[in-house]
């Protein structure tokens, strides 16, 4: 689309004649009339002006698809160059700091994947060679000593090596876990513990899918033309509904916690989940709406009138 057109387009769209616009410029009507038409072009600081009274870019105005670049004078044509350089320098660098980003936390979440699954096969090892006595804690033979109160824990190997828990919180749950352990009730705290543990890997499953979705997405935002494209609004559906997973998998995993330090359960979700949860759902369909937006009205909001 040209100049003209584009300028024709946005005065209609503000509802100003000529006239109107020729003195909001402080130029003549003549002098609009010729730049609706293509006659003339505007100086530099008219067009300033005009992004000012129609509130857009330099590129909306003189051409938003560059076509015409070459028939712009020389002063115009660099800054509108410039401009969209510019623009795109920022967002093609902020888009490959995001996918590298998503690259690193995939394979940290790899790690930790792996880590969780050696715990799961750890773990019915490690509960069935831990017993209470006595206050004297014994981990596969090895005997340590604690001292108990209402306020702190303290632990010691025999061998100098001290350690003492005083936060209430810490107190509790510590506390919680030698009870169980003393009524040799190991099978229970297993049972529960492995539950857990699947949670939380679950949760770092689907937190390195939404990496990978992360990547894939700005890499795409990176190399092509224009982030708007389906495949790109198929990355930001999967990803809210990747997130939406793994908050489920958190409330299963905290819910399973409970269980194990309280002797109750509790999977209830927190107003800010459910917010979470409506926001990231809504996210893909306003993406989506976007696009088709774009696709069938060139950008304008449906029952927008064309003048």
């Amino acid at each position: 689309m040209k100049f003209g057109d584009n300028l024709k387009k946005l005065r209609k769209s503000k509802k100003l004649s000529q006239e109107e616009l020729a003195e909001k410029v402080n130029v003549s009507r003549q002098s609009v009339s010729k730049w609706e038409t293509g006659e003339a072009y505007p100086e530099m600081n008219n067009i300033l002006q005009l992004c000012k009274i129609f509130n857009c870019e330099i590129n909306s105005l003189v051409n938003d698809n560059m076509v015409d670049l070459d028939s712009l004078d020389e002063e115009i044509k660099m800054s509108v160059v410039k401009f969209k350089e510019d623009k795109q320098k920022k967002m093609k660098g902020l888009s490959k700091a995001i996918y590298i980003i998503a690259r690193i936390f995939k394979v940290i979440t790899i790690i930790g994947i792996v880590g969780l699954l050696i715990a799961m096969i750890a773990a019915p090892v490690a509960t069935s060679n831990i017993k209470v006595k006595d206050n004297q804690l014994k981990v596969f033979g090895e005997k340590i000593e604690y001292e108990r109160t209402d306020t702190y824990i303290t632990f010691n190997d025999g061998k100098d090596n001290i350690k003492t828990f005083n936060d209430k919180d810490e107190v509790e749950a510590i506390g919680k876990v030698l009870d169980y352990i003393e009524d040799n009730n190991m099978t229970r705290v297993t049972i529960i513990l492995e539950f857990v543990l699947v949670c939380l890997e679950g949760v770092l499953v689907l937190t390195n899918m939404i990496f990978a979705k992360l990547d894939k997405l700005f890499t795409n935002v990176h190399n092509g033309d224009t982030p708007f494209t389906m495949e790109n609004v198929g990355y930001i559906k999967m990803i809210s509904y990747l997130m939406i997973a793994t908050l489920v998998f958190n409330m299963l995993a905290s819910g399973f916690g409970e269980l194990l330090l309280e002797g109750g359960i509790d999977f209830g979700m927190n107003l800010k989940d459910i917010l979470y949860i409506l926001i990231l759902f809504s996210l893909s369909y306003i993406f989506e709406y976007g696009y088709y937006i774009q696709q069938d009205s060139n950008g304008k909001m449906y029952g927008e009138e064309n003048e």
